[in-house]
């Protein structure tokens, strides 16, 4: 992937997020299919993914920053609130997507979060990477170490 240009590397890196967050939101309305839904066609769940893409790219950063404060105070935990409000934000949008009530926002808000960071994880996409250090090398010991005088 380092031979192809900066353009073709964007779009790609582009569509790998739109896939994993389409899986994503498909597993939500899975798992909570009597009250997430989106018409049971492939295109609304297309649309309904790079919709809230859009969403977590420019909205979710002003709520962030409007919400500082309590994300301080509840430790980040505010954040699934602020996803759950995009959800329901993408239900006003969105004609054929629908969800019941907010508090089912939430869990979808909690499962589409959960999902993404595996789906992440697994395919090497996420911001957190992992490196394993070799561990030290034993020296010998000449006697010069540290002292523990018990």
């Amino acid at each position: 992937m380092r031979d192809m240009q900066p353009g073709t590397q964007k779009i790609l890196h582009f569509l790998g997020n739109w896939a994993i967050n389409t899986l994503t939101v498909a597993v939500a309305v899975v798992i909570l299919r009597n009250h997430i839904s989106y018409g049971n066609n492939v295109g609304n769940l297309l649309m309904v993914s790079l919709v809230l893409g859009i969403l977590n790219a420019f909205v979710r950063p002003i709520l962030m920053l409007f919400a500082l404060p309590l994300l301080i105070f509840t430790l980040g935990l505010f954040r699934f609130v602020i996803n759950a409000l995009l959800l329901c934000l993408i239900s006003l949008l969105l004609p054929f997507f629908r969800v019941d009530s907010f508090g089912y926002a939430f869990l979808g808000a909690l499962i589409i979060s959960i999902v993404s960071v595996v789906l992440n994880i697994l395919t090497g996409s996420g911001r957190v990477i992992v490196h394993r250090r070799p561990p030290p090398s034993h020296k010998s010991d000449d006697g010069n170490g540290p002292v523990i005088d018990v």
